[in-house]
C-alpha cells in the first residue's frame, strides 16, 4: 500500500520545525493510520554549518498510537488542526 500524501504537510512540518526553536520533532496527524512527521538528526547548534532534519510519513509509531487513541476518545476530528511538537528533554 502506497502512503497518499500532499507535499504541502511535509513543508509545512519541516517550516514549523525549523521555525520553533528547541523542538525535536513536529508531527502532523493526517489520520489514524497516516502521519507525517520532521525530526532534527541532531540538535541544532548556532555555529553549526548544517543541519540534518529527517521526514518520516507513513504509519504511527506506538506513542503516536496511544496519543491518537486519546484523540479519537475525546472525539478530536481528524486531520488535526495543530502540528505536535515535542521537545528535548530538559538538564538537571
Amino acid at each position: 500500500m502506497k502512503a497518499e500524501i500532499d507535499t504541502k504537510w511535509i513543508a509545512t512540518v519541516s517550516a514549523t520545525l525549523i521555525a520553533t526553536k528547541d523542538a525535536k520533532s513536529a508531527i502532523k496527524y493526517l489520520s489514524d493510520k497516516l502521519v507525517v512527521k520532521a525530526t532534527w538528526h541532531n540538535k541544532p547548534k548556532a555555529n553549526n554549518r548544517g543541519e540534518t532534519m529527517i521526514v518520516t510519513f507513513g504509519k504511527p509509531n506506538y506513542r503516536e498510537v496511544a496519543f491518537i487513541k486519546n484523540l479519537k476518545k475525546s472525539g478530536e476530528p481528524f486531520p488535526v488542526k495543530k502540528i505536535q511538537l515535542k521537545f528535548y528533554p530538559v538538564k538537571k
